[in-house]
């Protein structure tokens, strides 16, 4: 099966590739079809957008797709970012324009209040139009300062306490096992296994 992921952000690309290691899965980025026009995240939650892409892209592409949108929510930032995590500080920032607007907003706040998790949705659309959904969550808190110089987005800010790590300080094999995008997967995997020994897709 041929399985485009929706997405042209390497990080969530090499993820979602190693979850499905080992499955007759072929995964292509939406790099392998040049041309298709971008889908508007104007969705106010995170499965409104993860829906929308892949059916939009679905649609599209006639392929199986598997599209997400994950963000960070901040207690203290009355769930903020949120939807708006990658753009968080304005259209086209980076991570580190994004990070340091988020500690500019969580300033004033003590350790004790900075909880935080991150929230991922998985969408797999099927070319009958079928679309399957899943979700994963991964509690934090949120540091003064970034440490660590793997994973990307806020994974430097992203602290476990359980871990004494923050997400980017995390071997990959561990982040993969315990994020919200990996939790997520492991959901969406069992999705795709019943879906290929049924011949489902």
């Amino acid at each position: 099966m041929r399985l485009l992921l929706a997405t042209t952000n390497a990080g969530k690309v090499r993820e979602l590739s190693m979850a499905l290691r080992g499955r007759p899965v072929e995964t292509v980025s939406l790099g392998a079809y040049p041309g298709l026009p971008p889908v508007e995240e104007d969705g106010a939650t995170f499965l409104a957008n993860a829906v929308k892409k892949a059916g939009q892209f679905g649609r599209a592409t006639g392929a199986v797709v598997l599209a997400d949108d994950s963000g960070l929510v901040v207690d203290a930032l009355h769930g903020a970012p949120g939807v708006h995590s990658a753009r968080f500080a304005g259209p086209g920032a980076g991570d580190a324009a994004n990070n340091a607007l988020l500690l500019e907003r969580l300033r004033h706040v003590p350790a004790s209040l900075r909880r935080a998790r991150f929230h991922a949705v998985l969408a797999l659309a099927l070319p009958d139009g079928r679309i399957f959904t899943v979700d994963g969550t991964c509690e934090g808190e949120i540091l003064t300062a970034p440490r660590g110089e793997g994973g990307f987005g806020y994974d430097p800010l992203f602290y476990l306490p359980a871990y004494g790590k923050t997400m980017a300080e995390l071997p990959l094999e561990t982040k993969n096992r315990i994020s919200h995008r990996g939790r997520a997967l492991a959901r969406m995997v069992r999705v795709l296994d019943w879906l290929l020994s049924t011949a489902a897709v």
